[in-house]
Order: structure tokens, then sequence, then C-alpha cells
């Protein structure tokens, strides 16, 4: 059996995320690929976050239930039936790379789950994986970096 992945094809592992996806563009989720999914996984779950944020773990986006059919997250979309959860942007939704300075890395951490996730839409990151705790059969990542471009300095 091949091991779970997941990629994009609009950036490679451990480059940059284009600025469409992220506060300086369009702010939209990029395409996302899922191969090797195990045979048991009755659903999926998406953790995006930023280890690198000024106060600690920074999450953009979490979703649960995917189905675990899903072989693509298509750009500016969450699956379809799947639950989008609070990010740390206080929404339900995908919030893009927008770090106040420097080069941040995000990860894109899919889990392959043996059950489905019985959790409420106003759920974060620590509720789901604490859900997922004994249930996770296989995982993948996909880490991409991201530079806020800077303003131009004033003459």
């Amino acid at each position: 059996m091949k091991d779970m992945r997941i990629t994009s094809q609009a950036f490679k592992a451990n480059a940059g995320i284009p600025p469409k996806y992220t506060c300086d563009g369009e702010n939209i989720n990029p395409p996302l690929r899922i191969e090797g999914v195990p045979e048991g996984a009755k659903s999926l779950a998406l953790i995006l976050d930023d280890p690198d944020a000024p106060h600690g773990d920074w999450v953009h986006w979490v979703v649960w239930n995917i189905n675990p059919r899903t072989t693509e997250i298509k750009e500016g979309s969450a699956p379809e039936g799947a639950v989008q959860g609070t990010t740390d942007f206080k929404k339900r939704s995908y919030g893009g790379p927008c770090p106040p300075s420097g080069t941040h890395r995000y990860f894109f951490r899919l889990y392959a789950l043996d059950t489905t996730l019985d959790l409420g839409p106003r759920s974060g990151k620590k509720e789901v994986e604490k859900a997922m705790r004994g249930h996770v059969i296989s995982q993948a990542e996909l880490m991409a970096r991201y530079e806020k471009k800077r303003e131009p300095a004033m003459k």
C-alpha cells in the first residue's frame, strides 16, 4: 500500500505559496490533491496552521468529515459535505497566510480517520485533535512558506 499524500499543483512542498492564496491576494484556498487514502478510512480531516506566528500556533483552516473518496479539494472551495470549523481568524472558512513579518511555514496536515467526528461547527483545532485521538489510521503533510511583501519605504 502506498502512503497517503497531499500535494498542490499551485506550489511544491517546502516552496513558496503564491500570493493569490494569501491575504496579499485573493485569500482563497489553493487546489489540493489527495492520494493513497487507506481502505478503512471513514473520513478525512484537514488542518492548516502556522507554528511561526508571534503568539504561537495560528490556525488558518480546519475541516473535518471530508469524504474519504475525495481526491481533490478545488481552489477556493471546501470539500462538499465537510464541516469547516472555527479558525484563529474567528471565521469558519479558509484564511490564507498573512504573517506580520518574516517568512512563516504553513502546514497542511491531512488525517485519515476510522470514524467521522461528531463536532459542532464552532469547534476548532483543539477539539478536532481531541476527537481524532485514537482514530488516526494515516496522515500526510504538505509544508509551504510565505513571506509577506513589504510596502516600499517612503522617500
